[in-house]
This record gives structure tokens, sequence and C-alpha cells, in this order.
């Protein structure tokens, strides 16, 4: 399976004539991507704002993030089951508007969402800081269920993200990267001699809008399956997560999965990698007990001597972590588990609400709790009392000069279980 993933670098964005790439900046007819977005009958009011890096800019509550991106090539369109058909995607090539984004916001739908701030101590921990951003606020129809109201934003993020791409095909290409790969069998024929190692990528699934979407299907209606990495950097897997935002995976962070990016650039080297296994966290202990055992079974008929674990939220989904690890461990399959930590604001408490002696490699993101006091902005797009409503946020949060005084929970990405963080320790 050969994936080209055509990178044309946004350095810029504006309203424009015409939507269009030229000379790195990405200029937008703001009615035309308007009325893209009115195209929902449960939208009573939508505005479109930009953010570039570096600006006094607030935006909050952001629901999710996606990267512009539609297919040249191939089968299947990006974000299928929403953009386009259910084909499998993975195959031909991809354009990708690097370092632009779509930022949906609104009155949403849950108390668990998140902020981020284009400068400021804010802007250190999340990558969205730093890319050029068209926020999307919305205001639903009267009456309309939360469900749908998600339903309604998440959808409209996936058609806006494509509408960039696709009036930009004719923008000259900065970069083509190639992934190329094919399935476990034949790739284990042909590296004998190397270690093959798994992918688990658990994902919140648990109902009450915190849902992933895999080909568009909910996943918590789904068993644990196994797809090709290139798959995954084609919009297969996206958010639907309402969950606290320093480890939600928003639907940029899949298309950008720096676990996948690390497992293809060994593999063949040191290692082969099998692919991913999109896997859920349910709420319920039979759930979690069905769940990790299929997980376990399907990397030792992959034959896999290794599994990288990684995490989506905290506390509940640490024993779907624990428990993944445990029944790895116990055929003889060695685990490393990704997960941040909820250790208190001093970061004297246990980290993970869950614990096992399987897990003898664990990589930390950071820790939820730590507190970060954030300057006022001079412009706020969206809702800024909503931080009394966020995880890592309260209504003594926001000061009277605009300035807060938060938990890193509250900050889109910081300390994203994926590994995306400016978290970590370093080689000096």
């Amino acid at each position: 399976m050969r994936l080209e993933l055509h990178k044309v670098r946004i350095e810029n964005v504006s309203w424009g004539e015409t939507t269009e790439v030229r000379r790195g900046t990405l200029s937008i007819n703001r009615e035309e991507m308007l009325a893209v977005a009115m195209e929902e009958p449960r939208f009573a009011h939508a505005e479109l704002e930009i953010t570039r890096p570096g600006e006094s800019v607030r935006i909050i509550p952001v629901k999710d993030v996606i990267e512009p991106r539609c297919k040249l090539s191939g089968p299947g369109e990006v974000f299928p089951g929403f953009v386009g058909g259910t084909c499998t995607v993975g195959e031909g090539s991809t354009l990708v508007l690097e370092g632009a984004a779509v930022v949906t916001s609104g009155s949403i739908v849950a108390f668990q969402e998140g902020l981020i701030d284009m400068s400021g101590p804010a802007a250190v921990y999340s990558p969205f800081s730093r890319t050029n951003n068209v926020v999307l606020v919305v205001e639903p129809v009267q009456g309309i269920d939360q469900h749908s109201y998600e339903a309604a934003l998440r959808e409209a993020g996936f058609r806006l993200a494509w509408y960039l791409a696709d009036k930009s095909r004719e923008a000259e290409v900065d970069e083509v990267k190639v992934y190329e790969m094919e399935g476990p069998v034949k790739e284990s024929f042909k590296y004998p001699h190397l270690p093959r190692v798994a992918y688990f990528c658990m994902s919140i699934t648990q109902g009450l809008l915190h849902d992933t979407f895999l080909y568009g299907a909910d996943m918590k209606h789904l068993v644990p399956t196994l797809i090709h990495p290139n798959e995954k950097m084609d919009g297969a897997m996206v958010s639907g997560n309402c969950v606290s935002s320093c480890d939600k995976n928003t639907t940029w962070h899949h298309l950008n999965d720096p676990i996948v990016e690390e497992l293809y650039e060994r593999h063949g080297k040191d290692l082969v990698f099998l692919g991913v296994i999109p896997t859920l966290e349910d709420t319920r202990l039979a759930g979690k007990e069905r769940t990790s055992s299929f997980n376990a079974n399907l990397a030792r008929s992959l034959g896999a001597d290794g599994v990288v674990i990684s995490e989506e939220g905290y506390g509940n989904p640490d024993t779907d972590l624990c428990m993944n690890a445990a029944k790895c461990e116990k055929l003889g399959i060695k685990t490393v588990v990704i997960s941040d930590e909820a250790a208190g604001t001093d970061g004297r408490s246990q980290g993970l609400a869950d614990a096992t002696p399987e897990i003898t490699a664990f990589v930390s993101t950071g820790n939820v709790n730590e507190m970060v006091e954030l300057p006022p902005m001079d412009r706020v797009i969206g809702h800024d009392g909503s931080i009394s409503n966020l995880s890592g946020g309260a209504e003594e949060s926001l000061r009277e000069d605009g300035s807060m005084f938060v938990e890193l929970q509250a900050i889109i990405g910081s300390t994203n279980e994926l590994g995306f963080s400016r978290i970590g320790a370093r080689w000096v």
C-alpha cells in the first residue's frame, strides 16, 4: 500500500476574493466558506475568524482541530464516512495544507472542552498556537439536543477542512512524503530477523459525547480491528470527543500521529511495523475485559513481539491501559505504555487511577493538574466564561481583567498521549 502526502506549507492565512494558496498564503473567500458551513440546518448562526501564531488571541471552548486535506488520486476521500463514501483510504495521493487548521467552537455540549492561546504561556503547550487557524464559531437552533449539536459541529469541521484543501488543488507542492508498506504477513517475511511491533491506539469510546469514529462508525459499537498505518494518516480515524482537552486526540492528532511516524521510520531497520489496532475504552468492566482480550489475541495472531500502547484520557481508561499491558505481557509480548498523569497540583499523588505490576515501561506525557497562569488576550473568540465548566477550570478561574488561573488540562493538546506535546524528557 502506497500513500503520497503532497504537502503545501501554509505560512499565513487571510480573507480574499477567492479561496486558494499563493506563495505560502492561504487566501479564503469568507462568504463562500461560511455558506458551506451554513449548509448545516442545525446551525442558527455561524461566524468565521482567523488567528495566526503570535497573536494575542484566545479561542474557547474548542471542540476539534482538523488539518485541511483532500484526495488527489486513489480510492475514497479523506474523512471517509463523513466526506464522500466509506471506501477504504490509505492509497494514492492526498493534498495536505500543512500549517493550517480548521478549529470548531461554540457554546458546546459538555463540560470537558478546552482553549487555545495563540501567544503567552499556554501557547507553549499547544501545537495549535503554531498553526494558522480558521475558527468556526456556531450557535445551534433552539431545542437541539446535545448529541445532534455535537454531530453537526463535528461534520461541519470535516466539510470545511475538505473545502479548503479542495480549493487549493492547483497550489505548488513543497514536499511529497511517501509511506509504502505491505501487510503484516509480507513485511514479516521480508525482515525475519527483526522484532515485530504492533500499535494499540486506545480511544475514548464511552458514549455521553465521549466518542471516536472509524470510517464513520462509532467505535463503541465495534470490536478491536487491524488497519494499515496509511489508513490512519488518511483520515480513517476522527475525533468525536467532548473530553478533557489536554489529552484528547483531535482529528489533527490522528492525521499526524507521531507514534505511526516513528514506527514507520524504524520499519525495516530495527523493527517490523505490523499495523495499528484502533481499540476501545469501555466504561463497563465486562467491556474492558472483552476488549483487552481481543487486543492481546490480535497481537498474538500477528506474531507481535512487542506492542506500543497509547492511552486517551485518564481515570476510568487507566484500567483499560493496565489490562492491555498485563494481558500482552502474560502472552510474552513486551509492552510500552504512553499516558499522562493526574498527580495533583503538587505532583505528589498517584499518577494513574489503576496499576498493574506488568507495566514496566511507562512514558509519561505530563501532569494534567499542574497549574498555569494565563494573561488576558486582546481578542477572545468564543465564550471565555465557559472556563467555569471546563476540566481544569472553575468559576473563579476567569478574573476581571481576562486573565486565568487553570490546570494544564484546560489547554488543548498540552499532555497529548500520542506524545505530540512540548512536555518530555530530553537528552542534554
